[in-house]
């Protein structure tokens, strides 16, 4: 997956990119807007130079006439399409006519239209804004003029009063801008035309970068996640990209100066495990040997027999600390196999604290069984009943007079955690990180094997031995109480569904 940091970069860039496009388009649409608002501005200019000039034709055409005419005849509306006509034979696109409040059209024209033949009909779309315009202008005794704009096109309409022999008469014309034409219809289209093929290019660049960059990397994800021996980095492959392909060059080369370190350490703490664990059997032989020679020459030089069957006594107890040192020993380097079976760890419990109860009262402490999960998680009941052995006898020999220790056991989730805590005064610091190494014990009497043994066994069952810490008193505080608290965290698999 490409770091963040990488993805932030492209895609800022990418956002650049569409802002500037907008910014672009939008000033592209501004300036086609202006344009066209000019072109409008200009057909109004037109429209009324139109109207203004009917109006001079008109006023020529019925100059010396004496009367007035309300409703002008045939003959008279051919004449006056005449006066508009000529009127309009210089505005180019630009149509009009003559419009009178008792008989609406009296003249239209459109003399350069590009049809096939002159206009002569009037726009039925625009009918009733050439009415409405006309009313406009003769209500108001001026020039009115109005605009209509649709997507394609905006509609220009000028109305302006005539003065003659015609009552309640005005003249109108009528111009189109189209602004889906021209050339700066044109220059817009070629501008967003372009922008949307920078833009698509742009983001098809980045989308490819994104998408090779993407797939090398996963590539190189899962290379490096693949299990290797004694956990040396994988050899990774070339991706084809000429800076990926650095970093897998310096991958790859750190990879081996790692692994030559690693094997450079693991001799040197097999060299160290190794002393320490022949210092450690060195020491616990050396003071039952020296005790076992002091005795022996007492009992050879005393002639009472009693002190001498007394010694020989003490020789044959430091003889049987020797043996099981050495059987803790033998049962901590052998490799241990499972013979995993359905166990009552309640039953596991109960037999547990009932062969220490003796041990426990001669110390004044009480064993308590205080839950058990009532399915049967599976287990090596052997293996396990020797831990627990440990992990009591561990509890029992910290614990102070009147104090408690306590089995419990719990299934959560997929996990067995079997906890045995006491009362005691808890494990001192410098222990704490190498508790469960062999020869760490904090009493002077102990081997230190025993909870070495617990975390074989934890281990052979697929999970671990922790130090935990002990549950709160219940004394109303929210002190924690004192001791220590072990607890065995094995795997418990769903049994299967049938």
């Amino acid at each position: 997956m490409l770091s963040h940091s990488l993805r932030a970069h492209l895609l800022a860039l990418w956002i650049l990119i569409l802002a500037s496009a907008a910014a672009t388009g939008y000033l592209l649409a501004e300036f086609y807007a202006e344009s066209a608002t000019v072109q409008v501005a200009q057909a109004e200019l037109q429209a009324a130079r139109a109207c203004r000039e009917i109006g001079d034709r008109f006023a020529f055409f019925g100059a010396g006439w004496t009367g007035s005419v309300t409703d002008p005849d045939d003959t008279l509306k051919g004449q006056l399409t005449d006066v508009v006509v000529t009127a309009l034979a210089s505005q180019p696109g630009v149509e009009g006519g003559i419009w009178t409040a008792a008989g609406g059209a009296a003249a239209h024209a459109f003399p350069t239209d590009e049809g096939t033949g002159p206009k002569t009909d009037l726009p039925a779309a625009e009918i009733d804004t050439i009415r409405r315009i006309n009313a406009d202008a003769l209500s108001a005794d001026r020039p009115v003029a109005t605009r209509r704009a649709s997507r394609t096109q905006t509609l220009v309409v000028q109305g302006c009063p005539l003065r003659g022999p015609i009552e309640n008469a005005t003249a109108w014309t009528m111009t189109r801008v189209h602004t889906d034409q021209g050339r700066a219809y044109g220059q817009l289209l070629a501008g967003f035309g372009f922008l949307a093929a920078t833009v698509l290019g742009a983001a098809l660049l980045l989308g490819g970068l994104l998408l090779v960059l993407g797939r090398r990397i996963a590539r190189l994800e899962g290379e490096l996640a693949r299990e290797t021996q004694e956990g040396e980095l994988p050899r990774l492959g070339a991706t084809g990209l000429r800076e990926l392909d650095r970093l897998v060059e310096a991958l790859n080369a750190a990879g081996t100066r790692l692994a030559a370190a690693r094997h450079r350490a693991a001799e040197a703490e097999r060299l160290a495990a190794l002393g320490q664990l022949v210092a450690g059997i060195a020491h616990e032989i050396r003071n039952p040997l020296a005790a076992i020679r002091l005795k022996a020459e007492n009992a050879l030089a005393s002639p009472d027999p009693v002190r001498a069957r007394a010694a020989l006594d003490l020789v044959l107890d430091q003889v049987a600390r020797l043996d099981r040192l050495l059987r803790d020993l033998l049962s901590l380097t052998q490799p241990r196999r499972t013979a995993l079976a359905p166990t009552d760890l309640g039953s596991v419990f109960r037999d547990c604290a009932h062969l220490h109860d003796d041990l426990a009262r001669t110390r004044f402490v009480r064993i308590v069984v205080e839950a058990a999960p009532a399915e049967r998680p599976p287990l090596d009941i052997g293996q396990i009943r020797r831990a627990l052995d440990n992990l009591v006898l561990n509890a029992i020999q910290h614990s102070p007079p009147d104090g408690t220790v306590r089995l419990s056991g719990s299934r959560e989730e997929s996990r067995l955690r079997i906890r045995v805590s006491d009362e005691g005064p808890g494990v001192c610091e410098p222990v704490r990180s190498r508790l469960f190494d062999p020869f760490v014990t904090g009493r002077p009497d102990g081997t230190g094997l025993g909870l070495a043994i617990v975390r074989e066994i934890a281990r052979a069952h697929g999970g671990q031995v922790r130090l935990a810490a002990p549950p709160p008193r219940a004394t109303g505080t929210e002190a924690t109480a004192p001791g220590a608290t072990f607890e065995l965290d094995l795997p418990w698999p769903a049994p299967p569904i049938s």
